[in-house]
């Protein structure tokens, strides 16, 4: 393995959060890896990059060496992407936006604010179950951006090298039949479902075990788990076979309500990602303030989030995007 400016990236996110728990949680990483990353990369370096006790992280003379060439060079090479790419057109942006995404709320608002904001543009879209082909790809250079979504504090796919922002964060909700008795309640506690089927739409990642975890919180182990696509879970939730686990802003559809789960035992958080060498990674910010807009217009479908969102200030549109590496 060579040394990478994603690696250079690791260590002054280190530095700057002045701990490694500290620095994980920023990135999204568990502690655990985020170790093993710096342990690599101190390998590569030949010796300690940080001090480590009680009080955090502090850099080492070694340390100090790679931070002061690091932060001198991760500027320089942003302004290179940019310099380079006004040389070869000065209509910025870019006259490409190839886009992948699993079954989100954004995809259609982003692409609509790329068509319109860049009417030149070639705008096209690949969608995927999984959020390890999406990475994949954009680390290929098949793809410019990628939206994924993790569940909880799960870190989204590490080992392309793609930078990651958080877009928006989400509670689960519930898909229940708009005649359920649960329906005419604020929210409804898992536990109450303890005798339904449940039904969700594929993906790769954690979340199944976070939802049996979650339940078994709750004192009961679900019953039967259907993978289906979004409208096989709209048709069992209506028909009442099933409750379909949903993102709160899910359009609505006759039939079915969807509900928030009292105290939020489960979370989904939307990231996008794109390769940060490539020239898709100096309009980045662009792209991503385009997919927060998205998620803020898609959000106003459903009223009960909406009434529900400026009681849980922690979920929503980050403000402040914290990058995932």
């Amino acid at each position: 393995m060579k040394l990478e400016l994603r690696h250079l990236r690791v260590v002054c996110a280190i530095a700057d959060a002045g701990s490694l728990s500290k620095a994980s949680s920023m990135l999204g990483l568990a502690q655990p890896a985020l170790t093993a990353q710096l342990h690599r990369i101190e390998g590569l370096l030949g010796g300690k990059l940080f001090e480590r006790d009680h009080k955090g992280a502090r850099p080492t003379v070694l340390g100090e060496l790679v931070l002061e060439r690091a932060r001198v060079l991760l500027p320089a090479f942003s302004r290179l992407q940019e310099d380079a790419l006004r040389l070869v057109d000065d209509d910025l942006p870019t006259d490409r936006y190839r886009v992948g995404a699993v079954n989100g709320p954004m995809l259609g608002g982003l692409v609509h604010r790329l068509t319109e904001a860049h009417p030149g543009a070639h705008v096209s879209t690949h969608a995927s179950w999984s959020n390890e082909e999406l990475a994949k790809s954009a680390a290929q250079g098949r793809l410019d951006y990628v939206l994924v979504g993790v569940c909880g504090d799960a870190p989204p796919p590490t080992e392309y090298g793609l930078t990651w922002q958080v877009i928006a964060i989400d509670p689960v909700f519930v898909l229940l039949p708009e005649d359920h008795p649960f329906t005419a309640k604020e929210e409804v506690e898992l536990a109450e479902l303890k005798d339904m089927q449940w039904a969700v739409v594929p993906g790769d990642g954690c979340f199944g075990d976070c939802f049996v975890a979650a339940c078994s919180r709750s004192g009961f182990t679900p019953r039967t788990m259907y993978e289906v696509d979004i409208n096989s879970c709209i048709d069992l939730a209506q028909s009442g076979d099933v409750v379909a686990l949903c993102q709160p802003t899910f359009r609505r559809a006759p039939g079915v309500v969807a509900m928030p789960i009292a105290g939020v035992p489960l979370r989904w958080r939307h990231l996008i990602g794109w390769d940060p060498d490539s020239p898709a990674a100096a309009f980045g910010a662009q792209v991503l303030r385009y997919a927060g807009e998205a998620y803020r217009e898609t959000s106003e479908r459903n009223p009960r989030y909406t009434s529900w969102l400026p009681t849980h200030p922690d979920y929503g549109v980050v403000q402040h995007h914290a990058t995932v590496s």
